[in-house]
């Protein structure tokens, strides 16, 4: 369970509201602003886990369920899609409500990364998406996903990068703090908001964790053999490792 800490911390807040009432054109609309790269790196994170027709995948961070049913289509694994957000949740739930064959192996829930209210080793597999900028204590939480994953089994998540090499960061800067919110508001207040958010918080992320260092965090939270992925010339950074024995 979420404890108090978690739910009230100045970083959770400002994620909540950044993204509520953004549910309704969610998955168009992060397609369309990445110029149709985000879908494509959810696939590599998705192709990562490897899991089998019998195993159980729980994906955090699950927003409108786009890598649970992923997941599901791919694996025909079971999969437990958790979020912080009820709007998020409700609009996966009314997507789900189309596609029945995808439904019966999908549960959602609403619950933090930082304090799962899952057992140890419940899950043999785990997924999470855009999850480390918006959570205070990074390191705490790889060692609390990890906590639920079964030994040996696989952890994979998708982020934002900074391109590489750095000569297309200047283009990279002016896309994040004019093109994005530019092209946001023709969508409303609320996806300009977005678009001014992200690429100072993109910054800020690798700003205290870059790449090398977020190796490090995963190794410490006792995951093996961690392996990252660069696509789209750096623009999104895939990740995995196995749950140390």
């Amino acid at each position: 369970m979420a404890t108090e800490e978690a739910v009230g911390s100045e970083r959770k807040r400002s994620a909540l509201a950044l993204f509520a009432g953004l549910e309704r054109r969610y998955d168009l609309l992060s397609a369309l602003l990445s110029f149709g790269q985000d879908p494509r790196w959810r696939r590599a994170m998705v192709a990562a886990v490897e899991a089998s027709p019998t195993e159980r995948v729980l994906d955090v961070a699950t927003g409108t369920g786009l890598v649970a049913r992923e997941l599901v289509r791919r694996y025909h694994c079971s999969v437990v899609g958790l979020d912080q957000s009820a709007e998020m949740l409700a609009a996966a739930r009314q997507t789900l409500a189309r596609e029945p064959r995808l439904a019966e192996r999908i549960g959602l829930v609403e619950g933090h990364a930082e304090h799962l209210g899952f057992a140890d080793a419940e899950f043999d597999h785990l997924t999470f998406t855009y999850l480390l900028r918006y959570v205070d204590d990074p390191a705490a939480t790889l060692a609390e996903l990890a906590r639920v994953v079964r030994p040996g089994g696989r952890i994979a998540s998708l982020e934002f990068g900074l391109p590489e090499p750095p000569l297309w960061r200047p283009l990279w800067w002016l896309y994040t703090r004019i093109g994005l919110p530019g092209a946001g508001r023709l969508f409303g207040r609320d996806w300009y908001e977005v678009g001014r958010f992200l690429g100072p918080s993109i910054e800020e992320l690798y700003d205290r964790w870059p790449l090398r260092r977020q190796l490090e965090l995963w190794e410490g939270a006792g995951i093996s053999d961690v392996r990252q992925k660069r696509m789209s010339l750096g623009g999104g950074v895939v990740t995995w490792g196995i749950r140390s024995e």
